[in-house]
């Protein structure tokens, strides 16, 4: 594989809510996600050159095995309900990248990890409605992968640390590898007096975790669910497990937040990870 001259970093980017930067926002005040637009289209500029490929965790696709998109020409799967009707004809025509999809799953067989590609999958909302905003002219590549999810629906955080330390040489190959979900999902719990103290309280805990030295930050983040209100923060952990392949992928290099804010009364982050 080429080596580029740059190593990319790896990130863990807040999503939104289903299309919300692309509608009117009507559940609070209508500039409630302007500043995570504003961060996401102010991305690309923070890089330390154009990736050739995207590769990008998502919040919003489960399978039994780490799986990736191996599509030419994936379509969006618009994986939201009740948004206005136009939101439904978003377009966003980034190519996949069949090669990049095959070099994935053999990254991950050869440390052991279950591992496939699916060349029919789409780009759920995880992956297009952030990156429509972040890259929007849809030139570079991109391959999705799927958390990897046990039959009864749990997953294992060293599972997906290991997958992201299998997938760091594609750092190194020109490939930005970004963990979408939201570092607080928790849908019953916006707009409510008591979520405002309890998501700051873990949100401040797991900035320490990803700042934390890396061997620290992998026992904190795979211990996650001992942190303060984890579960209030996380009901489920699927929108927090993709952070942990970013963490993983960081191959010892720090981690820091670079966004902060707090839509509908809950505090939310995003995370970088590399040498700076």
């Amino acid at each position: 594989m080429s080596v580029y001259p740059h190593r990319q970093p790896t990130l863990f980017l807040p999503h939104g809510g289903g299309p919300c930067f692309f509608m009117d926002w009507s559940w609070g005040p209508a500039d409630t996600w302007k500043p995570t637009e504003r961060f996401l289209a102010g991305l690309a500029t923070t890089l330390p050159e154009r990736p050739r490929a995207l590769l990008v965790v998502s919040a919003h696709w489960e399978e039994a095995a780490f799986t990736a998109s191996a599509g030419a020409a994936p379509e969006l799967i618009y994986d939201y309900s009740g948004f206005p009707a136009h939101t439904y004809n978003l377009q966003w025509p980034a190519p996949g990248d069949p090669e990049l999809a095959g070099r994935t799953a053999e990254l991950l067989a050869a440390a052991g990890l279950p591992a496939a590609v699916d060349a029919h999958r789409g780009f759920d909302h995880g992956v297009f409605v952030p990156l429509k905003v972040a890259f929007p002219q849809a030139g570079i590549p991109v391959v999705a992968l799927s958390l990897a999810v046990s039959r009864n629906g749990e997953f294992d955080p060293q599972l997906h640390l290991d997958a992201g330390r299998a997938l760091a040489p594609l750092r190194e190959e020109g490939v930005l590898i970004v963990a979408s979900g939201m570092s607080f999902h928790n849908l019953r719990a916006y707009h409510r007096a008591e979520t405002v103290a309890r998501a700051r309280a873990f949100d401040g805990w797991l900035s320490r975790a990803v700042e934390s030295p890396s061997g620290a930050r992998e026992k904190l983040l795979s211990d996650w669910q001992s942190a303060p209100d984890a579960r209030f923060a996380h009901p489920r952990e699927e929108h927090f497990i993709p952070l942990l392949v970013a963490a993983g992928a960081a191959a010892g290099a720090p981690g820091r937040r670079i966004f902060h804010d707090e839509p509908m009364g809950a505090a939310l982050s995003a995370y970088r990870f590399d040498s700076y």
